[in-house]
């Protein structure tokens, strides 16, 4: 039966707790695999495995309940080895990587920071900011509304200096925040946001960097800010050496 990868650890993790279950459905226990120094966080992979709300909030939930008790390295979700061997065979061919990237990532945990402008505060803003766009906006107001071309010339100024906005903020939000934190890494660009960073951060500083956070958003009236975490290192883990042909597949760690 194939096995399904969650996470890797070091031997001397106490592992997830007893009588966990992970994916599928029925929710298959949750087991470790040991080859030297390391560990494998595993079940019995489903047949049909899919990308389903359950499934996804139970892989994060065993990643979760493992890193409470200790650094551990996320796979992606969906990473299925043939079987147990063939998860073993990847520990002891990429031990070396795999207990670097431990000791790194020992006592550190990720904080994910999403940004994005509120809009009728914003306006404001630029409207203060911008004396050309005050001034044409004031220009329309006194003639009743303004042309048709001022209108349209009114609403592409107001568009760019908003967009120019977005910029210097995603920039300071990063500025302000990278000093109480070990690391940064940016995330995909997504609809909607103009901020969306994950940062590494030492769990006995994690008070500061949530203090860090919150300064932000009191000094940033026209931002909404959003934070998730602690969550495993899903950000800072670098795949390691390729496999070679018709090996283990899907057992790099990385983000989901």
């Amino acid at each position: 039966m194939s096995t399904y990868v969650y996470g890797i650890t070091a031997r001397s993790h106490p592992g997830p707790p007893e009588g966990m279950t992970g994916v599928g459905e029925p929710a298959r226990e949750v087991r470790v695999l040991t080859a030297g120094e390391l560990t494998a966080v595993v079940s019995d992979a489903p047949e049909d495995l899919r990308p389903k709300r359950r499934d996804l909030l139970a892989h994060q939930n065993v990643l979760a309940e493992t890193g409470a008790a200790g650094c551990v390295l996320p796979m992606r979700f969906g990473s299925v080895a043939t079987d147990d061997e063939a998860v073993a065979q990847v520990l002891a061919d990429r031990s070396e990587h795999y207990l670097e990237r431990l000791r790194e990532l020992d006592g550190k945990v990720e904080y994910n920071v999403k940004a994005t402008h509120v809009e009728e505060a914003v306006l404001h803003l630029v409207m203060a900011e911008n004396a050309q766009v005050r001034s044409l906006a004031e220009a329309n107001r006194r003639s009743g509304g303004g042309a048709y071309d001022d209108k349209i010339r009114l609403g592409e100024m107001v568009a760019a200096a908003v967009q120019a906005r977005e910029a210097e903020d995603a920039v300071e939000v990063r500025n302000l925040l990278e000093p109480a934190a070990a690391a940064v890494s940016v995330g995909p660009e997504s609809t909607g946001w103009l901020v969306n960073l994950s940062f590494l951060v030492a769990r006995d500083s994690a008070d500061r960097f949530i203090a860090a956070v919150e300064q932000v958003r009191k000094s940033h009236a026209h931002l909404e800010l959003r934070i998730n975490g602690p969550l495993p290192p899903y950000s800072f883990i670098e795949p390691g050496p390729a496999e070679p042909a018709g090996s283990t597949a899907g057992m790099d760690a990385g983000t989901q």
